[in-house]
């Protein structure tokens, strides 16, 4: 996304700050609801002839028949699923990007579809194989997501050279503010072009980077109306609500969208329900359900493809623990004692990749440690040793671990697992991560490694801990399939 280039315009009348700094025109060549609506039909289309055909893969006249009143009945309901996809919300344009909730949207409007088409068939006297109904099922929701994932992308392609994306001033320049403004601008697949603040107590001229201070909050109107098709995002703590509420009457008689942050943090969509309360609209935040059948169900997972991977990858890590043996003095299995579920100590197994006395010499180290926190990371770390360095990259030293989760000490996807100093240096908050097992790989394994602070570390594992399902488990997995071949290993 492109950044409005803004000068600092506090004093400059509406009209000198149209001229002095025009908003960039992001009007799409094309309406993104229509295409995306077109691109949706048309996936079903092919969707119900791939359905239609498989009921044709039998002899006999009656699998023709079958097939032929289901293609009928189907096609006729074609411009339903219009109104379906568009009940799931699927045709928002703020949704792009939430993979994990398009998704579940995506299944519920692929069931719903397929039972209008089962009830349809009924009402039009015409019999429909229920083989069919759920096939239709299965390849909408599977094509559909395809195409979304594609169109995500296009998105996000768009919005990074300022198309699609959407003028916003922030209301409120205190730490909310001011992190809101850093993340837009940060992430441009949001789809967020951030013009600068409003607020009546900031007095620097550029509370971020790049993003001036353009106003006082009774300038926002003004401000906003000078730029077509700009909106407001509130930050609700740095106002107080009296004129929050006559703030956002005042733009909303205008015309101008208004979004109000929240200072829940790091909590996803899905939780989340606005509710009214008397006059008050309550968010009410729905508790993470971690226990009963969702453990057993992870547990199990964990054990049968862990053990999977530890037969298919034993050839691999023999030849890796024959070559550290060659390479260097010392055992080929590295134990290390990390904190687990629960505050529970265990030994975590690697294929060892540096010296024998690595940790004796971390000590005269400290000063070229290139991490924040109690982390400790070096680039170019003296103790590694040859191989050592390519079963990092290759994350092949990780996979003793496997044993760690058929033990029940691990699972697959978690928080980072913690060394005992580590703990002993955290925030009360930051125990939180200990509800659950470290896990071998994670959101901090997918969104850096090695690259992330420590600040980044604790917000990813607490954002894990917070939101965890195991549709969550699966795309985490999913993403570190391509980390893994990229070689985007740990230092």
């Amino acid at each position: 996304m492109a950044i409005a280039e803004v000068e600092h315009l506090e004093e400059m009348s509406t009209d000198q700050l149209s001229q002095a700094a025009p908003a960039r025109d992001h009007r799409p060549v094309l309406n993104p609801k229509l295409a995306l609506g077109g691109a949706d039909i048309a996936v079903v289309a092919i969707a119900t002839a791939l359905t239609a055909l498989s009921l044709r893969s039998g002899m006999g006249v009656s699998r023709t028949h079958d097939a032929m009143g289901f293609f009928v009945v189907a096609m006729a309901c074609l411009p339903l699923w219009l109104v379906i996809f568009s009940s799931q919300r699927l045709f928002n344009i703020r949704f792009i990007g939430r993979r994990l909730d398009e998704i579940r949207r995506i299944v519920n409007a692929s069931f719903l579809g397929a039972m209008a088409i089962a009830l349809a068939g009924y009402f039009a006297g015409i019999e429909i194989p229920r083989r069919a109904i759920l096939t239709l099922f299965l390849v909408v929701a599977v094509l559909v997501s395809i195409e979304r994932e594609v169109a995500r992308r296009i998105f996000h392609a768009l919005r990074a050279r300022g198309r699609l994306v959407r003028n916003v001033v922030i209301a409120g320049c205190n730490s909310e503010g001011r992190e809101l403004a850093a993340m837009l601008r940060a992430e441009p697949w949001l789809g967020y072009s951030v013009l600068g603040f409003v607020d009546d107590s900031a007095t620097e001229p550029e509370p971020v980077p790049g993003v001036p201070l353009l106003g006082t909050i009774a300038d926002a109107g003004d401000i906003v109306r000078a730029r077509t098709g700009a909106s407001v995002i509130v930050a609700a703590s740095a106002i107080e609500s009296a004129t929050t509420n006559r703030l956002a009457r005042d733009l909303l008689d205008a015309g101008i969208h208004v979004e109000l942050s929240s200072t829940l943090r790091d909590i996803a969509s899905q939780r989340l329900v606005v509710r009214p309360l008397g006059r008050f609209p309550v968010v009410y935040v729905e508790p993470v359900q971690r226990d009963g059948w969702r453990r057993t169900a992870k547990r199990v997972f964990d054990v049968t493809v862990a053990s999977i991977l530890l037969l298919i990858s034993s050839p691999v890590v023999l030849v890796a623990m024959i070559a550290i043996r060659l390479d260097s003095s010392g055992p080929a299995l590295f134990r290390q004692g990390r904190v687990g579920r629960n505050n529970r100590p265990f030994e975590v197994l690697k294929l060892r990749t540096m010296v024998e006395d690595a940790e004796e010499m971390r000590d005269d180290l400290l000063d070229e440690n290139e991490a924040d926190g109690p982390l400790f990371k070096m680039k170019d770390d003296p103790r590694v040793t040859r191989v050592g360095r390519i079963l990092r990259s290759t994350s092949i030293d990780e996979l003793p671990q496997l044993w760690n989760v058929v033990r029940g000490e691990m699972s697959l996807v978690g928080p980072r697992p913690a060394l005992p100093h580590e703990t002993e240096a955290w925030d009360p908050l930051l125990t939180q991560r200990l509800r659950v097992k470290p896990g071998i790989t994670g959101m901090w394994q997918v969104n850096g490694r090695s690259e992330s602070s420590f600040e980044d570390y604790t917000r990813l594992d607490l954002y894990y801990v917070d939101n965890w399902s195991l549709l969550i488990d699966l795309a985490i997995m999913a993403k570190t399939i391509p980390v893994v071949l990229m070689r985007q290993g740990a230092h």
